[in-house]
Order: structure tokens, then sequence, then C-alpha cells
């Protein structure tokens, strides 16, 4: 699972990374702890209605997929994640699988390693965090998908809710001990293909993922200021080994 992520590229740096040919959306500042239900920065391309011509967008996303058939966006929550492994035939995001495919740029990702528990204690989770070891940025696969509040006004532009959800696979060797599971990402040669809204073949499509490969990945402990979803700031990057230096701000923020 990638349950918190860190994205802090602003918005002129993926422009250029990702060629994109607009920003829409209201943007806020960079996150070191990317919460779910948090906007995120997601790459994704769509017809324009008025030249019928595919523009690649950069737009802030809620993170976590709300099906366009849900009653409220409170399930959201909860599908932050969707399984490769069933992501082309569960009702939630089998037509976003086909049509609706996004990247969500990342540095990289926490996952938290419970460790055993020590005589009549409690188990201890430690966070990690997980980035490419060149420093490059993760470009996770994502899906996309328009949630409209029934509620709402015929004109009302707030009424509609555009979420995603980040797709991931078992885990490599290079992570797998601290935890079972970890986005899939799109490689820059597969980006244009995995954007493109005329690619509709799930089969196709799922051609296009992959894996970060290990000997690319590195993983360290991080300070416990991430398990905290009010805690944001390059200091939840600190490495465990300099907890002493760090403890002062982290007395602060926790």
């Amino acid at each position: 699972m990638c349950g918190r992520y860190a994205a802090t590229a602003n918005p002129d740096e993926l422009v250029e990374e990702y060629e994109v040919d607009e920003v829409t959306g209201a943007w806020g500042g960079p996150s070191w702890n990317v919460a779910p239900t948090d906007p995120v920065p997601a790459v994704l391309e769509r017809v324009d209605k008025e030249s019928g011509d595919v523009r690649r967008r950069l737009s802030p996303l809620r993170w976590g997929l709300v099906p366009s058939w849900s009653k409220d966006v409170s399930g959201g929550a909860r599908m932050i994640n969707a399984r490769v492994e069933t992501v082309a035939e569960k009702p939630a995001f089998r037509r976003a699988f086909a049509t609706r495919r996004c990247l969500l740029p990342a540095d990289g990702y926490y996952e938290w390693y419970t460790s055993e528990p020590a005589a009549g204690g409690k188990p201890r989770k430690q966070p990690f965090f997980i980035s490419r070891a060149d420093g490059r940025r993760l470009s996770m696969a994502g899906l996309y998908e328009f949630w409209r509040d029934p509620s709402a006004e015929p004109d009302d532009p707030a009424a509609w809710v555009v979420s995603c959800t980040v797709i991931t696979t078992t885990a490599t060797d290079a992570v797998g001990h601290i935890h079972d599971r970890m986005p899939m990402v799109v490689a820059e040669s597969a980006r244009d293909a995995w954007l493109d809204p005329s690619l509709t073949d799930p089969r196709a499509a799922h051609e296009l993922l992959s894996v970060t490969e290990a000997e690319l990945l590195q993983a360290y402990a991080v300070v416990p200021l991430v398990s905290n979803v009010r805690n944001d700031g390059p200091e939840l990057l600190t490495p465990l080994d300099e907890e002493p230096a760090a403890q002062a701000e982290q007395d602060r923020l926790l």
C-alpha cells in the first residue's frame, strides 16, 4: 500500500519534465506528507471541447478515487490504491483504467515497518522513505475519475470532484522486507501511450506498466514526524540515525 508520499516539485518543473500543454486548477505549495483526500499534482490528457485536440494537462486531483456512481465522496479515502492484479476488472476502477489514466509525480513514498515487540511491550511502527537513489522523480501510474454531487445546483462548478488513485503491485526484494506492496510506475518511453485517451484496450494499457528496478531504489528509516498528518516540511525526511539533531524540531511539531 502507498498511503503517504512526498510531492515537492513546483508546477514549472513538472510542465517541463512532462511536456505539459496547460496547467489547470488552484495550486497549493509543496508537500512532504501527502495524505488521503489531499490535492495532488497529476498529469493527464483530455480532448479539448472546442478544438478537438488532445491536450496534456497538469491538474490538482483529490487523492482517493470516487467512482462516478458513488452516493458521496466518503469512500474515496479507502481507494487511494488500486491493485494491478484486479484493476481491469474491479467495478470501481475498470472504466478509468480503460480511458482515464494519469501520472502522479512523487519524490518518493513512505511505508511503515512493524517490528517485533519487546517483552511486555507493544509493536513499534517505524516509517521508511523510499525513493530513487539517483534523485529522479517516480512517475507513479494512476487513474482518475469524475464525480458530481447530486445535491448541487446544475451550474455549480464546485459540484464536480476529480479524484485519483495509485496503482500498486507486489514489492520487489529491495523494499519487500518493509512492506509487501509498492507503486507501479510508467517509464518515460511509455508516457505518451499511457496518457493517450484513445488507448482503450486494458491489455495494452497493462503492458505499459512497470516497477522501479530494485537496484534503483533506496529506503531509509526516517524520524516519526510523518506519522502525524499535520506535520509537513523537509524535516520529515530526516534519517533516523540523525534523530538527536532533529529531536528539538520533532518535539515542537508532535
